[in-house]
């Protein structure tokens, strides 16, 4: 008896549908996943933008000083919204159901959008402005990249105590790369400060989450961010001077809060040591 072509075909589909009805269902995309798929998109338009309205004109010689502005600003608005899917992700997964690839996702979305989204901004504003210098700004975006590399390594096989991070969290951090390239001030102190916050989110210094009213503080300031960033773009008035603002009080923001963690652990520390000096 001849196999028709009609039966192969029915058999292999049947195979098919028998595979797809075995997979796990910790396997399937779940609300929070999709979220920090939006993430991962926005990170990645975040490069294409920096290329194609601000690399891109500047080699070709026939750049437009308006149209890099609104191509900038769409990159770093691209990294706000970001940091706020990666904000919402987190929220959701701890609501509702969270896949078994939520946590590696996560992880793979941050690379992009908070390592290479913001080490690129860096590297083509070395090559865009004229007082910088391309290979310093590059070899800066390079340790942004492995500070957050590191940090993401570190988080995914570390156990800490509930409510806090180890080192700055990356979409903190790259905010505060861009704020300080957004911040126009001389080449050799933007690197430094960068070179700095790559170190902070390495370091062992603890930052809350940003979870009940700390969460609602985190979103309303990335709107007000988004909203400096379209007043610089549009023109309007007073617009340059709100983004200058908004990213120096990002980066005050990044300079204290370690301050003030350091603080408190030091007290921590010498009230546990005078407890255990009475007890004896």
């Amino acid at each position: 008896m001849t196999v028709t072509e009609h039966e192969t075909h029915s058999n292999w589909v049947s195979e098919i549908e028998e595979q797809d009805d075995d997979l796990p269902l910790s396997t399937r995309l779940s609300i929070a996943d999709a979220l920090t798929l939006g993430n991962a998109i926005c990170g990645f338009m975040a490069v294409y933008f920096t290329t194609t309205g601000v690399l891109v004109p500047h080699l070709m010689g026939h750049g437009d000083s308006a149209m890099s502005k609104h191509s900038a600003a769409n990159a770093v608005t691209l990294m706000l919204m970001a940091s706020v899917f990666d904000l919402f992700d987190g929220l959701v997964a701890r609501k509702l159901r969270s896949s078994a690839m939520g946590a590696e996702l996560d992880n793979l979305s941050d690379l992009i959008s908070f390592g290479l989204a913001p080490a690129y901004f860096v590297v083509v504003w070395g090559i865009v402005t004229d007082d910088a210098h391309g290979k310093v700004a590059a070899a800066a975006a390079v340790l942004v990249v492995l500070a957050v590399v590191l940090r993401l390594a570190r988080f995914s096989c570390t156990t800490l105590r509930d409510g806090v991070f180890q080192g700055m969290p990356s979409p903190f951090g790259a905010m505060t790369v861009v704020s300080l390239v957004l911040l126009e001030l001389p080449f050799v102190p933007t690197v430094l400060a960068i070179v700095g916050v790559a170190w902070l989110m390495v370091s062992r210094v603890e930052y809350p989450k940003p979870r009940g009213r700390l969460a609602l503080v985190t979103f309303c300031w990335t709107l007000v961010s988004m909203g400096c960033l379209a007043a610089w773009t549009l023109d309007i008035p007073g617009g340059h001077q709100l983004l200058q603002a908004g990213c120096a009080l990002q980066c005050v923001a990044a300079a204290t809060i370690p301050g003030f963690a350091t603080t408190r652990r030091v007290n921590t520390f010498r009230a546990n040591r005078r407890e255990r000096a009475t007890a004896r």
